[in-house]
């Protein structure tokens, strides 16, 4: 070894001038994986299996879907615990239903139409509502005989 490289690198760990005290204790840099690992083993005790070749998971919460694409599904059915890690997206019910509607069986169907009648409550008067408002606008309304709309404007003001 090169005694100059030596002495070069002992004085660059000193923390001041020359004739300080070196530096005693080393930083410790610690790692945030620590609550992963015991998250992994306490599923593990709990004995937890992968499920391999799900594509897509979603879970509703009232009218928002959080959709998993491509997740590590684990489950135990003992613990009743399932366990669903990826990267969520979270969409609108409305966005979601024409994708996700020949998923669901005949119970939920049900349900499904429950939420139609919901959304249509919700909106006011529904479509058919929306159709009527939309023709009304498109009627004018006829001139009483002897009026002009310059003289509506002027009696409008001066009253």
């Amino acid at each position: 070894m090169n005694v100059e490289k030596l002495r070069k690198m002992a004085g660059s760990v000193r923390t001041g001038g020359k004739g300080t005290m070196r530096r005693k204790k080393k930083a410790v840099h610690k790692t945030t994986t620590t609550d992963d690992k015991r998250l992994q083993s306490t599923l593990k005790r709990i004995g937890v299996n992968a499920i391999p070749a799900i594509e897509e998971v979603n879970i509703f919460k009232d009218d928002v879907v959080i959709q998993f694409i491509n997740p590590k599904v684990q489950a135990s059915i003992a613990a009743n615990t399932w366990v669903v890690s990826g990267t969520p997206q979270t969409k609108k019910l409305q966005d979601i239903l024409p994708q996700i509607i020949h998923q669901l069986g005949p119970d939920n169907l049900e349900n499904l139409k429950k939420l139609a009648e919901q959304f249509q409550k919700q909106a006011p008067g529904g479509a058919a509502g929306a159709v009527a408002a939309a023709e009304d606008d498109d009627e004018v309304p006829e001139l009483v005989a002897g009026e002009t709309f310059e003289a509506a404007a002027e009696e409008g003001h001066t009253s």
